[in-house]
């Protein structure tokens, strides 16, 4: 049998053995649902970390590397910046309305601050954007298998699918917390030690550079050659989406105090943009050694298994992996929980006991995660994945959860026109652009800056119309 193919069997085996080991500690669905809100800063960071090391930012970001060189750094670097501003900013405050009020979910703070309307709204978009990223994350794990043993994608996403199922179906927030230690430590050693070696394979950095450079003439050096607007555009999708994402947020309302959120999420911001340049190192080396690749995204799997001493290229396949796999987890988690609070709960049976919560969420899980396998082997790639979920979420979701926050002006009649105003404008300016935008903005920019006005100025009315009645 295939040595690598052995490897990751193992570590599968692993990862399920400590969630279903862990499940005998869930007793309630608080526990389920956000670990008893007890999680210390180690824990926060490390879940964090290992959520947002997914499909995207290593195998979908080593597959910008090949194309764009350096530039790619704005994939995972945007998503650290708007990781800093959820530490230090709404974080805190998310999880201090989260303790006063029993709190699970972003869903449950959208209900409390405007009413049970935007919640379903909600709700229904990013359960359908959110399958799209789980399929993201399973497409990746098929290329892993495909270039470890030939298999097909369809059975790629079926293994992967299955394997998230079970431990965080067990385990809820809390196996997926103890589980992560174990795959953060395996994803960071693995893609950091890949580094120095797959740059040695291809005869050092200068040798890389004279290569890349004869073979391109695009500045695949430099961290801005891909252009103002393409980073722009980066910036536009992944800061907001890292900000109010569904899944962090409710991650962090498993901490046990705001210094917790502060500390554990802010390190977790420090330490992506460090890894970001990584997978941007690692795709040049690929294109150095592997210039003809019919798939960018098979990149990262290529050069773990042909540029590295075998002990390490396992290593490093387990590493990836297991990244996908962590973020499988984390959005496998936000789904099932979205349809057991957000939806079952609030709309289906409202007076349901703890127990029986608990039962629904792990049946939620499960079906989840059958549906993300199916979405997997429909979608073409990972970045078209990830941006169908990160799209949808920074448009309709960032200015009713930031002005919700901190203007008491913002009214549920606005934050419902904002939503489908903004869907309708990203929509529209993709749909006569060709998903270029206008000048420097891209069309979800332009959307997320509808959503602003149309929030601010709807809310005026109404409160005018209420005055005069």
């Amino acid at each position: 049998m295939n040595i690598y193919l052995i490897g990751l069997l193992a570590y599968s085996a692993l990862l399920m053995t400590v969630g279903i080991v862990i499940s005998r500690r869930i007793k309630t669905a608080s526990d389920f649902l956000v670990a008893g809100r007890r999680l210390g800063p180690g824990l926060i960071f490390t879940t964090f970390l290992a959520a947002n090391l997914g499909a995207g930012s290593t195998v979908g970001a080593t597959g910008l590397g090949y194309r764009l060189g350096l530039s790619a750094w704005w994939w995972v670097g945007s998503a650290s910046i708007g990781t800093f501003v959820l530490a230090t900013m709404l974080g805190p405050r998310l999880w201090e309305i989260a303790q006063r009020y029993s709190l699970h979910t972003m869903g449950d703070f959208l209900e409390w601050r405007y009413g049970r309307a935007v919640k379903a709204v909600i709700a229904v978009l990013l359960w359908l954007g959110t399958l799209a990223i789980l399929a993201g994350q399973l497409i990746a794990i098929s290329w892993i298998l495909n270039v470890v043993i030939g298999l097909p994608k369809w059975a790629g996403c079926a293994i992967g699918g299955a394997v998230a199922i079970v431990y965080c179906s067990a385990g809820g927030l809390v196996a997926a917390a103890f589980v992560n230690i174990v795959e953060l430590t395996v994803t960071m050693s693995g893609l950091l030690l890949a580094v120095p070696f797959a740059l040695s394979g291809v005869g050092g950095w200068g040798h890389l550079a004279q290569t890349v450079s004869s073979s391109s003439s695009a500045p695949l050096l430099s961290i801005t050659g891909i252009g103002l607007k393409p980073i722009l555009a980066y910036v536009a999708i992944l800061v907001p989406s890292f900000i109010v994402s569904p899944g962090l947020v409710q991650k962090l309302y498993g901490a046990r105090d705001q210094k917790t959120v502060r500390l554990g999420v802010g390190l977790n911001s420090l330490a992506q943009a460090g890894f970001a340049i990584v997978p941007a190192l690692l795709g040049l080396c690929a294109l150095a050694a592997f210039p003809h690749l019919n798939n960018p995204e098979l990149a990262l799997p290529t050069v773990m298994m042909k540029l590295l001493p075998k002990w390490l290229g396992i290593w490093g396949l387990a590493s990836i992996f297991s990244a996908e796999l962590s973020a499988t987890d984390a959005i496998l988690f936000m789904l099932s929980t979205s349809l057991t609070v957000d939806l079952y709960k609030t709309f289906v049976n409202p007076q349901v006991a703890d127990r029986s919560l608990l039962s629904v969420s792990r049946i939620a899980a499960v079906m989840s995660g059958v549906m993300g396998v199916i979405l997997a082997i429909l979608l073409p790639s990972v970045i078209a994945a990830v941006k169908i979920f990160y799209g949808l979420l920074a448009v309709s979701l960032f200015a009713p959860v930031v002005l919700g926050l901190y203007w008491k002006g913002a009214t549920w009649r606005a934050a419902l026109a904002s939503i489908a105003g903004a869907v309708g404008v990203t929509l529209t300016v993709s749909r006569f652009t060709r998903g270029e935008g206008l000048w420097l903005l891209s069309p979800q920019a332009i959307g997320i800056g509808a959503a602003f006005v149309i929030l601010v100025v709807t809310s005026k009315i109404f409160s005018a119309a209420n005055e005069r009645e």
